[in-house]
């Protein structure tokens, strides 16, 4: 898979965009979808976000494309300087990856990130959906974080081991695979 920085980069980037989306219309509209539509008294969720004024965050309302923007920087942040480096670190420990089939070794590393994402963006994500109207306690954050990350483990691994790495790992090859084939051809005609 990726083989140098700037692979690992347009990979966690690939991963990103595709998983915050995922998140956020999972946030939006499966887990929180009725009650939005129960409180506005609207019929659709997006009727109910746009009623509303937008998606309640950071103590105010914002609409859904800057939501999905800090999402996306935080989520980008994490991937990059813990989540890819730690994930293959942890699957390195169990599996040898010069021994071990790549399929197995690629799940180990699609879990060891859901096990240290998931938590990870799930307390950003208190932070940033906190009720900020109600007044700030600790107990609250923590009760809401634990309350995120067990709505966000089981769609994060499922997605993310089924879904998104998948595809995303399909659309890397084309992507890089083709630049060294376009390489090799044009040194081979020379």
């Amino acid at each position: 898979m990726p083989k140098n920085r700037f692979q690992r980069m347009i990979f966690a980037l690939l991963t990103v965009v595709v998983t915050v989306h995922a998140y956020v219309f999972y946030s939006l509209y499966v887990v929180n979808g009725a009650t939005l539509m129960t409180v506005t008294g609207k019929s659709s969720v997006l009727g109910a976000i746009n009623s509303q004024g937008g998606v309640y965050m950071l103590g105010r309302f914002m609409p859904i494309w800057a939501v999905v923007l800090i999402e996306f920087c935080f989520a980008y942040c994490l991937e990059i300087f813990m989540g890819s480096p730690a994930s293959f670190k942890l699957a390195s420990k169990v599996f040898d990856p010069a021994k071990t089939s790549p399929v197995i070794f690629e799940c180990a590393i699609i879990c060891a990130t859901v096990g240290l994402m998931c938590p990870a963006m799930s307390f950003i994500a208190a932070f940033l959906y906190y009720p900020y109207y109600a007044g700030f306690n600790v107990v609250t954050l923590l009760a809401n974080w634990l309350k995120l990350v067990c709505f966000n483990f089981p769609f994060a691994f499922f997605t993310q081991l089924f879904f998104i790495q998948p595809f995303i790992r399909t659309v890397f090859k084309a992507i890089f695979v083709r630049k060294s084939d376009e390489v090799t051809a044009v040194g081979q005609e020379e």
